[in-house]
């Protein structure tokens, strides 16, 4: 078997004073439909990074519904993930080195871990390129498909991506019964996929990372990082990654610092196990920050977790998520949930959560992300105004019990004869 990942069932009651009964009543009449269903979910890593997370809520949600979840996370190595990562950057438009030992070492891995694979499940959501070749490859040794419905969801924006990886990884996706991307603009054209649905991720509004703070519980948190919590801060929550650009938000800062002299910087994430380019883009980063003492650079590695995500999201007074390709990006709604205004790169699933000069700003280069901040924290009027709108916003759209609506109807979708 490979690795499954503990999930205690967990009541939509509890989401009832957020969103209301309405949403609930039509989550559960939905799961009555699927009838004990099994469902597995597969990643390759149960921590760091958005897909982790929504599965840690999601899966115990479905359980708590009475369907038989599970999620499981394959095997991997050091090779496999170095892989992986490229195959990443290539499908989101990055032009790499891509060799047939670099496909070898992806499908014997990928081999290894359908060994350990029970398929005795009614729905298998395969999450992203790690994993995505594990249906060809039962296909191929056994010459037929097995039983159930398998949905390929894809998390990242592959509108655009370099064609070799793209050619050799796109075919693999044909035997699904469904892809489920984020957002129409990130279906690639040109292959035989199966038939496409839309769903955004979402947060949830109760998790730790989302749950309201009192401003002592925040200040405490601050205080603990040696954080000025009544000096005006700017702060990104996200992997150390190229895309998410970090080095962009420090010339970013420097630009508002010229006008807020006493502003910080705090720029937090975490350090993934299927991302080896992590500790590298961490380095680069403190690099660039040339030793500022009024930029914080920490990971989970300093302890940072949920609460204290959530503790400096509350209390920064704008959140940037300075993307440069960007499949969703749920910091962005987690802020937004939290009040805070956002700055963001005009790309990719950032488009649905901020409506421009609403919630917050959608940029395009460092200078127009500076200038951005500059306005927001020179106007706390604006900053409130903004983040109420935001909140509302994200209630009715990117929270957790609209993800687990629109999962379960696909599978009763699939699960309904022609």
């Amino acid at each position: 078997m490979l690795e499954l990942i503990p999930a205690k069932p967990k009541s939509l009651d509890r989401y009832i004073e957020s969103v209301g009964e309405e949403p609930i009543e039509t989550i559960r009449s939905l799961a009555a439909k699927l009838d004990d269903a099994r469902i597995l979910h597969v990643n390759a890593t149960s921590f760091g990074g958005g897909v982790a997370e929504l599965l840690a809520t999601a899966v115990p949600l479905m359980r708590g519904l009475g369907l038989d979840c599970d999620w499981q996370v394959m095997f991997g190595s050091d090779d496999f993930f170095n892989v992986t990562k490229t195959m990443h950057n290539a499908l989101q438009g990055m032009e790499v080195a891509w060799t047939p030992q670099m496909e070898k070492t992806y499908l014997d891995k990928v081999i290894d871990n359908v060994a350990r694979l029970d398929t005795d499940y009614d729905f298998v959501v395969i999450h992203d390129p790690q994993p995505a070749a594990m249906l060809h490859i039962l296909e191929y040794e056994t010459q037929q498909l097995p039983r159930g419905k398998w949905i390929w969801r894809c998390h990242i924006d592959t509108s655009d991506p370099f064609l070799q990886v793209a050619d050799f990884l796109f075919p693999m996706i044909e035997p699904y019964d469904a892809a489920v991307f984020t957002m129409s603009d990130f279906v690639p054209s040109g292959y035989g996929l199966p038939p496409v649905t839309l769903i955004p991720p979402c947060i949830d509004p109760i998790a730790l990372k989302n749950v309201r703070l009192n401003p002592a519980t925040v200040r405490a948190i601050w205080e603990s990082y040696d954080v000025d919590y009544d000096r005006p801060t700017l702060c990104q929550i996200s992997r150390f990654d190229p895309w998410k650009d970090p080095l962009g938000v420090i010339d970013a800062y420097r630009i508002a610092k010229e006008e807020v002299p006493d502003l910080q910087l705090v720029l937090a994430g975490s350090m993934a196990t299927d991302d080896p380019e992590g500790m590298h883009y961490l380095h680069r980063t403190e690099q660039h920050a040339a030793g500022d003492p009024d930029v914080y650079i920490f990971t989970n590695a300093h302890g940072v977790g949920s609460i204290e995500v959530n503790a400096f999201q509350t209390g920064a007074d704008v959140v940037i998520q300075k993307s440069i390709r960007e499949g969703f990006g749920l910091t962005v709604s987690e802020a937004l949930w939290k009040r805070t205004p956002v700055v963001a790169g005009n790309v990719g699933g950032i488009r649905m959560q901020i409506e421009d000069g609403e919630g917050g700003f959608l940029v395009d280069s460092i200078e127009q992300c500076g200038e951005a901040c500059i306005a927001l924290l020179k106007d706390p009027t604006q900053r409130m105004a903004r983040g109420n709108h935001a909140h509302e916003f994200v209630r009715t759209r990117y929270v957790t019990t609209v993800l687990l609506e629109k999962w379960l109807n696909l599978f009763v979708e699939l699960s309904t004869p022609d």
